[in-house]
């Protein structure tokens, strides 16, 4: 059975979150977008079988710690149980039936639809890239993991999708000398696919192992920096899978590997068990990360962050609110690319792949815990979702934002909308605005500053992104209040869209006054409510001043 990363743990120093880095306006300097910079690359298992499959391996491989025994409540390798309502091929279990009362069988990853199915929710949630791990091949593994590599490569062609292959180098004792036999006899083929990851115009590989300090991970300095030229003269571009503390060869990286990390072309460091709550995510934000990034940017290395959904059976993932922090974190940090540990790793519970919503998809008397272990219902491909707002914010396609815009369930089963004002601190966009009387001040909270559009120039408009579809009712506007401000009337039209490409009209333009008698305030509230995401408010005239304004846009469910 392959070494679990899980026996890497180690504990993260505790420090102040004060001084975490601004938004960033754009990547740090590195290599220009390719298939792993700009991107969302996931790290690919594929490491499943079943008996009867047609797998050479012919067991249950890496479903249970007995691989030639049924998974069980007392043969169980799993910390979470996957969604199989996709999969057209189950192998059964010898776990009792699911909560629902059907049998629980479990996915392989021999089987091509599985695979199949795996890259098409890669194509559907945004996911670019996928790493495919490939431990030791020389054993009695080899023959799957060959078989599964040409799987992922038809999936991902199938899918224009990308992948790489990802040597994780952990208890491979001859390592040295057979990875390059490996990839000059078995693996370098697949770089002839469209779907083989390029960046900088090389084929992509990753190494990931090289100065970690445990038994598993033993070679010198000198034979990890021969690898790693190796590829690179071979044209390859190479990603390092590294310590967590590479850059100070402490805690869980041997000193004296520096000159190891700095020959790869990108540097992702491993995050697994080093986090587990958004205070250790910004932690790590002030402490390493940041270091990480600008020692990165001074010697033109990519930097390629971790980003963890969370372990389901610690009850990690807040409903989302720890994978986001992180996504939130390395984004303005300026990352060139993220990594998603992992994608169908159910072995330790960090999985992204759909996943058991409830005990009704688990089986009874397993002792696994489903996407509602906190009491939040989340649907299965809710982490996939996540991933997918999270690779937009990567690429510019979704403002910076701490505040995740997915909710846990999507359709009927959508939670309520929050009371209050839904645009509070939201993201906004503009026309134009005059001065430093900027967008962001209509939903500061601050009725005394203010956004104006340039002067003269109407029609001029304002909008808010809610960073969710919620059931609009109600706006307030409001101009600074008296005596800094007379009355005025403002001519605005009010415009939503769930996607931000295709406005409609949810209020025609209608004369609204500000006056200080009430508060420089006017209500508006549509005639039913409508479901929007972004708000836009058309100004087309104001008695008061040639220009539109706002102290306050508040956008409230009711």
């Amino acid at each position: 059975m392959g070494i679990s990363r899980r026996s890497l743990l180690l504990t993260a120093a505790a420090a102040s979150t004060a001084g975490l880095l601004p938004a960033a306006s754009a990547r740090a300097a590195g290599s220009p977008p390719g298939d792993v910079v700009g991107r969302i690359t996931v790290g690919y298992q594929g490491w499943f079988a079943c008996p009867g499959d047609g797998a050479p391996i012919n067991g249950w491989w890496h479903w249970s710690q007995d691989w030639s025994h049924a998974p069980s409540p007392g043969n169980n390798a799993l910390r979470a149980w996957p969604d199989m309502r996709e999969y057209t091929a189950g192998h059964r279990t010898a776990y009792g039936p699911l909560g629902d009362g059907t049998p629980a069988v479990l996915f392989s990853s021999y089987d091509q639809q599985t695979v199949d199915t795996h890259f098409r929710w890669m194509r559907e949630y945004g996911c670019d890239t996928a790493a495919l791990q490939r431990f030791n091949p020389n054993g009695g593994e080899g023959a799957t993991r060959d078989a599964v590599t040409a799987k992922v490569r038809s999936a991902a062609e199938a899918n224009d999708r990308k992948f790489y292959v990802m040597y994780d180098v952990s208890g491979w004792t001859s390592m040295q000398e057979e990875i390059k036999a490996d990839w000059t006899d078995r693996m370098s083929r697949h770089t002839a696919s469209t779907a083989y990851a390029r960046q900088n115009g090389m084929p992509v590989v990753g190494i990931w192992g090289f100065g970690f300090a445990d038994a598993n991970h033993p070679w010198s300095p000198a034979a990890c920096l021969d690898v790693v030229t190796w590829f690179r003269a071979r044209g390859c571009y190479v990603t390092g899978g590294v310590p967590t503390y590479w850059r100070t060869g402490v805690n869980d990286s041997r000193p004296g590997y520096l000159d190891v990390y700095h020959a790869f072309h990108m540097i992702s460091p491993w995050m697994v068990g080093r986090i587990g709550t958004t205070a250790d995510a910004d932690r790590f934000l002030t402490n390493v990360q940041q270091g990480d990034q600008a020692d990165c940017n001074a010697r033109g290395i990519d930097y390629q962050p971790c980003v963890l959904p969370g372990d389901v059976s610690e009850r990690q993932r807040a409903h989302g609110d720890f994978m986001w922090r992180q996504f939130y974190n390395t984004v303005r940090l300026g990352a060139q690319g993220l990594y998603i540990s992992m994608f169908d790793e159910f072995n330790e519970g960090n999985q992204i792949a759909k996943t058991a919503e409830s005990a009704a998809m688990l089986p009874a008397g397993s002792g696994l815990l489903a996407l509602d272990e906190d009491g939040t219902a989340c649907s299965s491909d809710y982490y996939l979702r996540l991933t997918a707002d999270g690779g937009r914010m990567l690429k510019g396609q979704l403002a910076l934002t701490p505040v995740r815009p997915t909710p846990p369930t999507t359709g009927g089963t959508t939670p309520p909308p929050p009371a209050g004002d839904l645009a509070l601190r939201r993201p906004t966009a503009e026309s134009s605005h005059t001065q430093v009387y900027g967008s962001g001040n209509a939903v500061d909270g601050d009725f005394d500053s203010y956004w104006e559009s340039a002067n003269n120039a109407l029609p001029q408009w304002i909008q808010v992104d809610l960073q969710t579809v919620y059931p609009v009712r109600r706006l307030v506007l409001a101009v600074p209040p008296a005596p800094a401000w007379a009355a005025r009337t403002q001519t605005v039209a009010v415009l939503g869209s769930t996607d931000g490409t295709a406005f409609t009209t949810l209020a025609g333009a209608a004369g609204y006054r500000f006056d200080p008698a009430t508060g420089n305030t006017a209500g508006l509230t549509l005639p039913a409510a409508v479901q929007t995401r972004y708000l836009r408010l058309q100004f087309t005239g104001n008695t008061g001043w040639p220009a539109g304004q706002l102290s306050a846009l508040q956008v409230f469910a009711q």
